[in-house]
């Protein structure tokens, strides 16, 4: 009998010991990029990420959503009915909370996360990460012209904001084109099986302040639809740059930036053109006001239109709920070796400065 017992308690520690073990394992291959660049990223990854989009691409609700209301139910059904014995029970419902740590971590890792620690694309693609001034100030002024010019093109007007005529859906295949166009000079952007779909949270993400994310179980890329419309097409790029692999966000808004830019369409082209250029006037706002308002002025009224749209939706839906989930957020992406948190975001900037130091912007 004793020896059944301890038979059993031998197994109830395996998946706690397990999560111990699986967090050094990676803390130590974050070490080596290379190794995990070679054999995972691209290595096994690229087969997961295939293969979950085939398998799922062509349902047209998100699978991923629909999984995690699932295990939300089971979770707190667990804790209901676990909760007159935390005290008499403690160490088995430990034992248990932990096994479950134990699976989601292993899952999250082996299908997905492990690109967290890759290769950096600045490293990859040799681009500087360190810019002055002068630089940004350059780019900025550039990427304003080419703004201007395009939204001018579409509206025939520059106090008009670009009204985009294209539902979500069409956006979510239309963006397909710019991975297409990137993947002939990158091979290594390229994307095949797509997985795009609008949340079924995205009233719970917009409160989170969100405009998106990606499934690391399912592969889904999953996109707030209640996004202004100009804005969606460089979300659902960003989420798609998630899917092959690039996990820091800063990658992904880089890699998302570079599909929108070399799209065909006008709209998903004015998407990205506004992405990168309202983190280039906000890094202004930071570095020199004075600056700041000399560019702005050179910016179509109708773009700043735009702006003041996005602005007007995220500051409808402000409240604590978004502050405590973006520390959250802010937490856990400085666990997973993104140093700088969701300060990771404003990254791009540096990549996207100094890749076109020496390029013109499509």
């Amino acid at each position: 009998m004793q020896r059944t017992f301890h038979l059993i308690m031998n197994k109830r520690l395996i998946l706690p010991i397990l999560l111990f073990v699986q967090i050094v394992v990676v803390n130590f291959l974050s070490f080596f990029p290379e190794f995990v660049e070679k054999n995972y990223s691209n290595g096994l990854y690229p087969y997961i990420a295939k293969a979950s989009r085939w398998l799922l691409g062509s349902v047209r609700f998100s699978v991923g959503d629909v999984i995690y209301f699932i295990v939300i139910f089971f979770l707190i059904r667990w804790l209901w009915n676990s909760r007159l014995s935390w005290r008499t029970k403690w160490q088995n419902n430990l034992l248990q909370g932990l096994g479950f740590l134990s699976v989601f971590y292993f899952l999250f890792h082996f299908l997905w996360a492990m690109n967290y620690h890759r290769v950096t694309l600045a490293d990859k693609m040799s681009i500087d990460t360190e810019y002055d001034d002068a630089q940004l100030y350059e780019f900025t002024t550039k990427l304003i012209a080419k703004t201007n010019a395009l939204h001018v093109s579409i509206t025939n007007d520059s106090l008009s904001k670009v009204q985009v005529p294209h539902s979500r859906d069409q956006i979510f295949n239309i963006s397909e084109n710019g991975y297409r166009n990137l993947a002939k000079t990158y091979p290594h952007f390229e994307y095949n099986n797509p997985s795009v779909k609008k949340s079924l949270i995205s009233l719970p993400l917009t409160y989170m302040g969100f405009g998106g994310y990606l499934n690391p179980f399912t592969n889904e890329a999953q996109v707030n639809d209640m996004l202004p419309m100009y804005s969606f097409a460089a979300t659902s790029c960003h989420e798609m740059a998630h899917q092959i692999g690039y996990a820091s966000e800063s990658e992904a808004n880089f890699v998302g930036f570079l599909a929108a830019v070399h799209n065909d369409d006008k709209y998903v082209k004015y998407s990205g053109y506004t992405l990168a250029l309202r983190y280039c006037l906000r890094n202004w706002e930071i570095r020199n006001k004075g600056v700041a308002e000399e560019l702005l002025a050179t910016v179509n009224a109708g773009i700043l239109s735009n702006f003041q749209e996005s602005k007007d939706f995220w500051d409808g839906y402000e409240t604590f709920i978004e502050t405590g989930f973006k520390i959250f957020y802010d937490s856990f992406l400085k666990f997973n070796q993104q140093d700088e948190g969701l300060e990771s975001y404003s990254k791009f900037v540096n990549l996207v400065v100094n890749y076109y130091s020496d390029r013109e912007i499509p």
